[in-house]
């Protein structure tokens, strides 16, 4: 049975954190932990909120393809979690009402003045392509 994008949206509601990988100027792939708090209505868009001065923002400046990679937990049956990875571009939004769109309460534990935080950015990946592996079933779908 292959996954639908409404299929990923709702895998993707259960997981919290997954890794954004960038490529820097020098060619180094980083990864680091983002957290997805739960905003997966998922169309193929991915928002993280960061502060513009991170490595992060650098490495998108330098090369706008990104890779997001996401794993669920086994079961307590023992079933396989999914595996879910996304590759896609990222662009940078400075826009205070998608900001207020995408605000999550948890996120004050890193952002102390919410919105109006200094050098909040938000990160958002379209994705191009995602592939997922779910006990015996994988597939990929393909975003225009």
């Amino acid at each position: 049975m292959s996954l639908t994008l409404s299929d990923i949206s709702k895998e993707l509601k259960s997981i919290d954190f997954g890794m954004l990988s960038t490529k820097s100027v020098d060619g180094v792939v980083r990864s680091r932990p983002m957290s997805n708090n739960g905003d997966v209505e998922y169309d193929g868009d991915s928002w993280f909120f960061c502060y513009w001065d991170s490595r992060k923002i650098a490495d998108i400046n330098a090369d706008p393809q990104v890779g997001l990679t996401y794993t669920a937990p086994p079961s307590l049956l023992g079933k396989l979690g999914i595996f879910i990875a996304i590759e896609g571009n990222a662009s940078l939004v400075k826009d205070r009402e998608m900001f207020k769109k995408h605000w999550v309460s948890d996120l004050g534990s890193w952002f102390p003045q919410g919105v109006d935080t200094h050098g909040l950015v938000l990160i958002k990946v379209r994705a191009s392509r995602i592939s997922y592996w779910d006990g015996d079933d994988s597939g990929n779908i393909t975003i225009p």
